[in-house]
């Protein structure tokens, strides 16, 4: 029986302290992790991630990741990603979170995610001197989107609303091209009346086209942006989450959304004290935060390496945006 008893306890202590040695090491290697953030992005999908002409990859979902790992002394490491393998990226440890414009709606349950902070919208461009004040008056108008895209999506697709419906049942017709090249070409000649595209990529088009064009007031549908973490790794989404709250809080946000011309699309709030898995978010310590000064609203231009702002030609963004706008509905 003492035997036994001996037996007993040397087991327990035993496991005891392989669970001590484990609990260390995987303190250790998390440790470890955060001297570097390394964020996955597709490459081609400007304003929020793309090369830039100097080469170098830029983006407000970059701008937005590199102070966060300023304020929390990590090393950004920009991975850009097949979108096609961005989860066994994600699951494999090969990155650290997916920010890049990533759409959280319909995808709730397959990451751990922020909170949002950015909406999205797929709104209407017409010509600045169109009579088209509402998308009500697309009636009996030629509307072109992009091949499978979230505008098609919204006016055709399976979970379009009604209004959506009658207004693409209105048309006169609804055309499809490849890449928005080509729209705003067909827009500017008179060949069709209006495009429907995301609000952020239209944006970033029409830094090149502000004067020619202009985007309606009333969206076609809205969707959000939040960035996805491997499930299960709340640890790392608190700490990003807590540090885009100090952000908020200081302005800095704000400031970063101005330079890429979104800060109307910002939703980012500390009224949202649950995560969309039922998780508290992090309060913050405002007690060491200074406010910064309020930025000049740079809207209808994009920024460039070396902070300068570049605009590139109507055929460059088309080359960036053909794959990337396509790839993000996966």
């Amino acid at each position: 029986m003492n035997k036994m008893k001996k037996l007993a306890i040397a087991t327990g202590c035993f496991l005891l302290l392989l669970v001590c040695s484990l609990y260390c090491s995987t303190n250790k290697a998390y440790a470890k992790e955060q001297t570097e953030f390394i964020v996955g992005f597709d490459a081609e999908f400007p304003p929020y991630g793309y090369l830039d002409e100097s080469g170098d990859y830029i983006g407000f979902d970059l701008s937005l990741a590199e102070e966060v790992c300023k304020r929390n002394d990590w090393k950004l490491i920009k991975r850009p990603i097949s979108w096609d393998s961005k989860d066994s990226e994600l699951t494999s440890g090969a990155i650290s979170c997916i920010w890049n414009g990533f759409t959280m709606n319909g995808r709730e349950k397959s990451y751990t995610w922020s909170t949002p902070y950015l909406n999205n919208y797929q709104v209407v461009i017409v010509r600045k001197d169109s009579s088209i004040k509402k998308p009500a008056d697309l009636k009996g108008k030629v509307l072109v989107v992009q091949s499978d895209s979230s505008a098609l999506a919204a006016l055709t697709g399976d979970d379009a609303t009604q209004a959506n419906r009658q207004i693409a049942d209105s048309l006169k017709e609804l055309q499809q091209v490849g890449d928005y090249n080509s729209a705003f070409m067909n827009l500017e000649s008179g060949m069709v009346d209006a495009i429907a595209m995301d609000y952020g990529v239209a944006v970033y088009q029409m830094s090149a086209k502000s004067d020619e064009f202009r985007i309606l007031d009333d969206s076609l549908s809205a969707e959000q942006y939040a960035i996805g973490f491997k499930k299960g790794n709340t640890t790392l989404r608190n700490k990003v989450q807590t540090t885009l709250l100090e952000m908020l809080y200081d302005g800095t946000l704000e400031n970063i959304a101005k330079e890429w011309g979104l800060s109307k699309s910002l939703c980012l709030s500390f009224d949202d004290k649950t995560y969309i898995d039922g998780g508290a978010v992090p309060t913050i310590d405002t007690s060491k935060l200074t406010k910064v000064t309020p930025a000049p609203d740079k809207q209808s231009q994009t920024k460039g390496s070396k902070n300068k702002v570049k605009k590139l030609s109507a055929a460059q963004i088309a080359k960036q945006l053909r794959k990337g706008m396509i790839s993000t509905l996966l």
